[in-house]
């Protein structure tokens, strides 16, 4: 059985890397939770629409691949090597959870839309404790 996105990338991913998404994502919840509600949900709403490790890594295999074709096409055969490359390691990402520029995106911060949510789960968690409180 192939484990879930969020486990294959986080089991390949530095347990430093890691713990710093962690770090940052404990930051912001407690940072959110103690702003107003207006704040709180403007934040729910970044969180919504911020990108996951899947999507980044996703958009910049096919713009590699799609530069690749077209130098291959327009300049030079030898630019189609590209495409197979960086689609050999789209392959390897889908069955391993990992490729080569996932530690790079990682430590560039992008979360699995597991870690997003787990923020913003404690967001909404927040505002509906107050709502309930009074």
């Amino acid at each position: 059985m192939i484990k879930a996105t969020y486990d294959r990338v986080r089991n390949t991913t530095p347990d430093s890397i890691n713990r710093e998404i962690e770090n940052k994502t404990q930051q912001n919840i407690r940072y959110y939770s103690n702003q107003n509600e207006r704040v709180i949900k403007s934040r729910i709403k970044e969180l919504d629409k911020e990108w996951d490790i899947e999507r980044v890594l996703a958009l910049n295999a096919s713009l590699f691949a799609l530069t690749g074709i077209i130098l291959g096409a327009t300049l030079n055969k030898k630019w189609l090597m590209l495409p197979v490359v960086v689609t050999s390691f789209l392959a390897q990402h889908a069955v391993q959870g990992w490729c080569p520029p996932l530690p790079l995106f990682r430590k560039m911060g992008y979360r699995t839309r597991k870690e997003i949510d787990q923020e913003r789960f404690a967001l909404v968690e927040n505002l509906e404790e107050r709502k309930s409180l009074g």
